[in-house]
């Protein structure tokens, strides 16, 4: 899996946004403001840091050396999930359940304009 592949998934979700806040080697995406995805661009392999709810973060890491705290984050609540060597559809369901997150801690009119608005 690739940097093109992620961000194309990502693209198709309402409301993302690709931002450089940090630095210009770290892409942030965003939903309504909010960060549900951080990926450095200048470390190989590929990793990428999502939010994930606490429970399942220590499942994951249970069973997957490749998913571990997110370097700079909160590590309750965040994980720097290594591409290499995991299922597509695990990645893709790890940025879903991120964004859903995300979108389920907006106020109920932040969250109802950005699923009516596109």
């Amino acid at each position: 899996m690739d940097i093109t592949e992620i961000l194309e998934y990502c693209q198709l979700k309402k409301g993302v946004e690709e931002t450089f806040p940090f630095n210009p080697e770290t892409l942030v995406l965003k939903v309504a403001g909010k960060m549900f995805a951080l990926i450095p661009l200048d470390k190989q392999p590929l990793s990428i840091a999502l939010k994930t709810d606490p429970e399942w973060s220590e499942e994951l890491r249970e069973k997957h050396p490749q998913i571990t705290g997110a370097y700079h984050m909160n590590k309750t609540h965040w994980n720097s999930v290594v591409c290499e060597g995991l299922k597509r559809d695990l990645i893709y369901k790890l940025i879903d359940h991120s964004y859903d997150l995300i979108v389920q801690s907006l106020t109920k009119r932040k969250r109802e304009e950005l699923l009516n608005s596109y």
